[in-house]
């Protein structure tokens, strides 16, 4: 593993957890949500994570677990590696309050409503917004180390995950701007700390690397690869469809699958 390959993994992860930031300028930038636009691009990114889950990442581990510990045990070493990856985002998923987790749809609409709350407001939006910038961090840490590892592993395939990865950041840095904008006022702090929520990502990826590169061989990039594959399912399924599906028209968001996944298609087969 050469100093550029983990280079490029950093910038790309880096890339995909600052991308809350552009969710936090839009809020700003834009009145109005597009909602379809939206639909489209949530449903993209799920499309692109589903197919390289289920037809590159899965494979690829279990291709390293069947070297290391033979056809039997490395087969179901990676099913239970997938289910783990699926079993731990579903718990971080479950123990953030359903509001103040990142994955809620909202609306730029939302910041009109503003006004001028009272102190009592303030204080329960901007807490709300610490909230979510903190859930943020808590989901975009094991992402990052999904990002980092398919940018390790392959660049084509790393470029692919971060971006999927960085589309689905966008709605969580206006979970996270709303709020703190109405409580505050201050399009510079709500800027910032969407900003700086994405920031768990490439911290993420340090640490992963920092602890798993000392001990790296087939078992451990495996188990590693396989429950990156679970993880990005469970995004897909759990958070993107149906956020998809609340931000514009139920075809919207499966036509984005499709795009996404006929996309990712062409490019495995065209860099492969």
């Amino acid at each position: 593993m050469d100093i550029n390959s983990i280079l490029l993994a950093f910038g790309l992860t880096l890339f995909a957890g600052l991308s809350t930031g552009i969710g936090g300028l839009l809020a700003f930038l834009y009145r109005k949500t597009n909602t379809k636009i939206l639909s489209i691009v949530l449903g993209f990114s799920a499309g692109v994570m589903i197919y390289i889950s289920f037809v590159e990442i899965y494979f690829e581990a279990k291709k390293h677990l069947v070297h290391q510990l033979g056809e039997v045990r490395g087969s179901w070493a990676t099913a239970a590696a997938f289910f783990g990856g699926i079993l731990l985002i579903a718990v971080i998923d479950k123990l953030v309050p359903s509001y103040e987790n990142p994955h809620e749809s909202h609306k730029i609409e939302e910041m009109d409503s503003c006004n001028i709350p009272s102190t009592q407001k303030s204080k329960r939006l901007l807490r709300t917004g610490l909230f979510t910038a903190l859930a943020i961090t808590i989901h975009n840490f094991p992402e990052g180390i999904a990002s980092f590892t398919s940018a390790v592993t392959e660049p084509s395939l790393g470029i692919a995950v971060a971006i999927a990865i960085a589309i689905h950041n966008i709605p969580e840095g206006i979970a996270v701007s709303i709020p703190v904008y109405c409580a505050t006022g201050s399009r510079r702090k709500a800027l910032g700390l969407s900003l700086l929520s994405g920031l768990s990502e490439p911290v993420g990826a340090l640490i992963g690397y920092l602890i798993l590169m000392p001990f790296f061989n087939d078992a451990v990039f495996g188990v590693l690869f396989a429950g990156v594959a679970g993880i990005m399912v469970f995004i897909s399924l759990d958070e993107l469809l149906p956020t998809a599906r609340e931000y514009g028209e139920h075809h919207l968001s499966i036509f984005g699958l499709i795009a996404g996944m006929a996309v990712m298609a062409a490019s495995l087969i065209l860099f492969m």
